[in-house]
């Protein structure tokens, strides 16, 4: 058993265990989206307009070596683990909280990764859930411990889309019962307005206490071509790519342009998101400097061994 704060967890006692990490072959993908996905985007009737996406194009071969990266996002316990072995702290356990979303995006004051939605709240029976609250400097502090690190931008995308294009990691056509987004709770969602009364109803039953599931709960359906869970909603997911365009002539949204060259990237939606954002072509980007929120999470990444072999233990 492990206690940290208001945690309660009987998270690995070995960092090298209960982790499987899935060998991606080296090779040549198309990373971004091609035009015709952005044309689909506009016909769709969803909130963002065009250039909130053309930070996704133009598509372009990207070439890889063989790489590892987990089959799952790093959970509760694998970081409860890491925090007792270490006494790491938190960048939202330093600051003294972390983003939350009430009506507005806030400082909650003592969220941070055993305390989700702030004092009061607590990780008990979500071991096996995605760890949130996480910083860009916290994921890497636990991938170094792991001796991993984090995955690139084109690494996590190619794990999560296969050696092909599709949408998402099942394949064209969406299904709301293949990941944790809002989708899957409420229904088809298009509009902001349905979005934000799904929200309330949530937000009146459980406050702000992240909707996660636990990793796998929507495996196989819902995994990538190679076996990679969760690639789709669940958590965020920091990369270690610092933000940038595929090409110098995109235009985008004046504010995507801003944190170009500052922010990291992040990958694949969340609990909290439409089934736009949760493609695996979609681009997010967040402050590296210790920003973390309620639905921000990571795995992890590794060179790949001489063998082909999967590669197993943190």
């Amino acid at each position: 058993m492990t206690s940290v704060g208001d945690l309660h967890t009987t998270g690995p006692t070995d960092r090298r265990a209960e982790a499987t990490m899935v060998r991606i072959p080296g090779g040549t993908f198309l990373q971004g989206s091609p035009e015709r996905t952005l044309d689909w985007l506009e016909a769709e009737g969803q909130a963002f307009p065009r250039d909130w996406f053309t930070d996704e194009t133009p598509q372009r071969p990207v070439t890889l070596p063989g790489y590892l990266i987990d089959r799952y996002p790093v959970t509760v316990a694998e970081f409860a683990a890491f925090v007792a072995r270490t006494g790491y702290v938190t960048s939202a356990e330093r600051a003294g909280g972390s983003m939350v979303y009430s009506d507005y995006w806030e400082v909650r004051e003592g969220a941070c990764w055993h305390r989700p939605a702030g004092y009061g709240s607590g990780v008990r029976d979500r071991d096996d859930h995605p760890v949130v609250h996480v910083s860009y400097l916290d994921a890497e502090a636990y991938a170094t411990w792991a001796g991993k690190r984090l995955p690139t931008e084109s690494e996590w995308e190619r794990a999560a889309t296969g050696p092909t294009y599709r949408r998402w990691p099942w394949g064209d056509t969406w299904d709301p019962t293949r990941a944790n987004t809002a989708e899957w709770t409420g229904g088809s969602l298009r509009g902001l307005d349905e979005w934000r009364n799904w929200w309330s109803q949530i937000h009146s039953v459980h406050g702000p206490v992240p909707q996660t599931t636990p990793v796998g709960a929507f495996s196989p359906g819902g995994d990538s071509p190679d076996g990679c869970a969760d690639m789709t909603g669940n958590v965020y997911e920091w990369t270690s790519t610092t933000a940038h365009l595929y090409s110098p002539e995109t235009r985008c949204d004046p504010t995507i342009h801003l944190v170009m060259g500052r922010f990291r990237a992040i990958r694949g939606g969340s609990w909290m998101n439409f089934r736009y954002q949760v493609r695996c072509a979609e681009r997010l980007y967040g402050d590296p400097t210790g920003w973390s929120n309620f639905a921000l999470g990571f795995r992890c990444a590794d060179d790949a061994p001489e063998s082909d072999a999967e590669h197993h233990g943190r």
